[in-house]
């Protein structure tokens, strides 16, 4: 007579395997649980952190920028042509400052997403933060400041003003780095290579920067680009009359020191203005590090229509902006209230 086959019971079967299951949690439950949190410790960064490495890619580039021209290797060349017609220049200085600073703050945090002005698609593998906190951080601005970094942007913009760089008109010249968490501002730095000053600003925090004791609003004077203007003359006579002065200057990152109170014998001669206008597109690149800096001291950078921008998704701002400091922002953008940007 055959042997009698073993029949195993389904719902035996299904028992044992969750008793299985159940053990082996209970063995590596601490090992997963450990490397979870470690999993998620990775994925926040340190404000503080970014502000130091801003700060250090910032003055990176500024050397790269500053090399290029005193060797008078700009080998500039036509990007194209921006939507008022004029030329948007790609210089070395451009290309060797985005290397530096692009890679610099890729690599030491390589979760962050950063957007610059330039695209290459060299590596710098040996660009990597000092692990440095400048004294006028680490005296003003406390660690711990972590937020996921799925949360943070960051923009670079490895020369700014390249065509006033060009031309030898070098104090409009800046690189600038900036910190937007959710799309706010948070850290704005904009260094000057041919003084070797850098303005840092901490939302809520610190800056080593602040604005002048008192500014002209009646009439004010407005600040304008001298290379993409559009119709900005016509326009801020017409919101704050004719006897209104207007300033000409390169590059967003200088019109906006001249918002601020400035250390002649660190930055240099820079014009002082009161407003600082713009009605035509323009980059988010070119503004974060601004606007970061203006909302640290009280200030605003806004849509000619009062809106917050977003510093997040596409590059472009439509909108134009106002920046100011020290002064009624909102009583400026009343007198700006007719302007539409979509009909200029």
């Amino acid at each position: 007579m055959a042997p009698m086959g073993i029949r195993l019971s389904p719902l035996g079967v299904a028992v044992f395997c969750l008793l299985g299951l159940g053990v082996i949690y209970h063995l590596y439950a601490g090992v997963i649980s450990s490397r979870l949190t470690a999993f998620r410790q990775r994925r926040k960064v340190d404000l503080r952190d970014l502000l130091a490495v801003s700060v250090e890619a910032a003055v990176l580039g500024g050397r790269e920028v500053k090399k290029v021209h005193d060797e008078d290797n700009l080998k500039e060349r036509s990007k194209g042509k921006t939507k008022e017609g004029a030329n948007e220049l790609l210089t070395q200085g451009d290309l060797q400052s985005h290397r530096k600073m692009y890679n610099l703050i890729k690599n030491s945090f390589p979760n962050v997403l950063v957007n610059s002005e330039e695209h290459d698609n060299m590596v710098d593998k040996a660009a990597t933060w000092s692990r440095d906190i400048p004294a006028d951080i680490l005296e003003k601005i406390e660690g711990g400041k972590d937020v996921p970094v799925e949360s943070v942007t960051v923009w670079i913009d490895p020369l700014d003003a390249t065509q006033e760089y060009t031309e030898n008109l070098i104090k409009f010249v800046t690189t600038m780095v900036c910190v937007a968490v959710d799309g706010k501002p948070i850290i704005g730095v904009i260094h000057q290579p041919f003084t070797e000053f850098t303005a840092w600003a901490f939302v809520d925090q610190g800056s080593n920067m602040r604005p002048r004791s008192s500014y002209n609003v009646n009439p004010p004077n407005v600040i304008v680009s001298r290379s993409h203007s559009g119709k900005v003359k016509s326009y801020i006579h017409g919101a704050f009359g004719n006897s209104t002065s207007i300033t000409e200057a390169g590059g967003a990152g200088y019109k906006v020191l001249s918002l601020l109170e400035m250390p002649t014998r660190e930055a240099g001669s820079i014009d002082q203005a009161d407003v600082y206008v713009h009605i035509t597109y323009i980059k988010k690149w070119d503004i974060c590090a601004g606007a970061a800096v203006l909302n640290a001291l009280g200030g605003h950078l806004t849509t000619l229509k009062g809106e917050d921008i977003d510093f997040s998704g596409m590059p472009v701002n439509k909108g134009g902006l106002v920046a100011s400091v020290g002064v009624d922002h909102k009583a400026i953008l009343e007198k700006l209230a007719s302007w539409d940007p979509e009909k200029h």
